[in-house]
């Protein structure tokens, strides 16, 4: 069987973990040649060397960082075909106590890091087609209270992606993004330890709590998320662009 990604290059954010990682797994089994990168060189060189894929250390909040891994991975794997903007931070606060170190962490990290991205890929798209996938957030499409940096970053990436979903509609080059709803990754973690922390709750108990949203009551899997990441890349997708794509188990999105 013919392997719909085979010679393509995809460069995927937060590669080393959780939706990252299950990403860069799928797209490698599609046929795609693969860069992972992030932040922690160790995490990452051990994903790589696990899935046998190339890996490069970025910081996606700093303009040389981003230029410079972008050009390394060229060197290794060719122009870039598919981007996967996956990198991101989720932290909690009152509005009272979000002070803008916290504000600009969630929109540098968040928004700001998918924006410089998406740049220093778009010659390579612009010159052979290809895709883009924000991974946002239900997050980006509704309000939740007590996140609201976090919740002002993900609008602003779902508004990024269709803007440049309608700049970028004859140019062959497709721009989405999916958004999952809470996810079982090590980012959830953190959650429930908080939950945990602060209420007294079992383990179970918080992860039960945080899927009451979901209308199937259950958490969302980085495998679910990654299967509709590899959906957007294939061909049969070339006329789906500017969509937010709710992975969250039937949760309305009506914000």
């Amino acid at each position: 069987m013919t392997s719909p990604l085979a010679g393509q290059h995809a460069f995927v954010t937060g590669g080393a973990s959780g939706i990252g990682r299950a990403t860069a797994q799928t797209l490698t089994r599609a046929g795609a040649k693969v860069t992972i990168a992030g932040r922690n060189v160790a995490c990452l060189e051990a994903a790589a060397q696990e899935l046998g894929v190339h890996s490069q250390q970025v910081d996606v909040t700093e303009e040389t960082s981003v230029q410079q891994a972008f050009e390394a991975a060229r060197a290794v794997n060719g122009p870039i075909s598919i981007l996967v903007n996956n990198a991101g931070q989720a932290s909690s606060a009152p509005a009272l106590k979000t002070d803008l170190a916290l504000w600009r962490q969630m929109l540098d990290v968040n928004l700001t890091g998918t924006w410089l991205c998406t740049r220093a890929a778009l010659p390579d798209l612009l010159a052979g087609g290809g895709r883009i996938v924000n991974v946002a957030s239900t997050a980006g499409l509704v309000g939740y209270a007590y996140v609201s940096a976090y919740v002002a970053a993900k609008h602003g990436v779902i508004g990024l992606t269709r803007a440049l979903a309608l700049e970028l509609a004859t140019k062959n080059v497709t721009v989405n993004a999916v958004c999952p709803g809470y996810t079982e990754t090590e980012l959830l973690a953190d959650a429930v330890q908080n939950i945990m922390q602060k209420t007294g709750r079992s383990e179970a108990e918080a992860k039960a709590e945080l899927a009451k949203s979901n209308p199937q009551k259950r958490l969302i899997q980085p495998q679910e998320v990654a299967d509709t990441v590899l959906w957007l890349c294939r061909p049969g997708a070339a006329s789906i662009t500017g969509q937010a794509i709710a992975i969250a188990g039937g949760e309305v999105m009506t914000g």
